[in-house]
């Protein structure tokens, strides 16, 4: 049974990943600091539905408690799927943005890719196979008004996929990010009305989480084997 581990487990796009990842007979660690009781709530409707999960709760922008939840973990046996799905934004266009507006998001979104990524790696390449999918943005891709510090931390994580993509491949290992669009769920509910999403997006209509956790699925499993070091929207042809 492989083992995985999805960041941010809790939210709307992390729990569906954990789900679809459990259904296709993995075990999960589901991963929240703030939300650990969702997380927890996640791990018990896999269990009772058959699968294997469990909830893991750390600050993962504090490197050294990062470090040591990481090892709990890998005392169990490696990680082969990590999904960097963690982050949050806090918007403000730059003239007004406030330093702890521009480092608490750089903090979740990417320093916490590395704190989280970077101690399952040596275990992950002994077994000569692996998966990483970082969750990035179309933020990330595009800009977006009120969103430096968010773009500049997505924007961060393609960069960082594409160099640990050619670090990694000779060991069969491969690292791709996925760049939502407006997703359902509760960071978008109350801040695009149905209007907005007919005019921004040509699909229009908002992705769902589980299309989201299907790309997130196909590129952890074998058949992705050849695809490594690639962004792919999932954005209703915004971009």
């Amino acid at each position: 049974m492989k083992r995985a581990l999805v960041t941010g487990g809790s939210g709307d796009i992390g729990q569906a990943i954990c789900k679809r990842f459990a259904d296709d007979g993995m075990f999960v660690y589901v991963h929240a600091y703030r939300n650990h009781d969702k997380a927890q709530q996640t791990a018990e409707q896999i269990n009772a539905n058959g699968g294997a999960a469990e909830a893991v709760s750390f600050d993962l922008t504090k490197r050294e408690e990062t470090q040591h939840a990481i090892e709990s973990i890998l005392d169990a046996g490696e990680i082969q799927v990590l999904v960097n799905n963690a982050g949050f934004h806090d918007d403000a266009v730059m003239a007004g943005m406030n330093a702890d507006q521009w480092h608490s998001v750089i903090d979740v979104c990417l320093n916490g890719f590395y704190h989280v990524t970077q101690p399952v790696l040596l275990p992950m390449l002994s077994t000569r196979w692996g998966r990483i999918i970082n969750i990035s943005s179309i933020s990330g891709v595009t800009g977006n008004r009120g969103q430096a510090n968010y773009s500049a931390a997505k924007a961060g994580m393609i960069g960082a996929t594409k160099t640990l993509a050619i670090e990694l491949a000779s060991r069969g290992i491969t690292v791709n990010a996925i760049a939502p669009g407006v997703i359902e769920g509760a960071l978008s509910d109350g801040v695009f009305s149905q209007d907005v999403i007919k005019q921004i997006i040509p699909m229009q209509r908002a992705g769902k989480p589980g299309e989201v956790a299907s790309l997130a699925a196909f590129l952890a499993s074998d058949d992705a084997a050849y695809i490594s070091g690639q962004m792919i929207g999932i954005n209703g042809a915004m971009a």
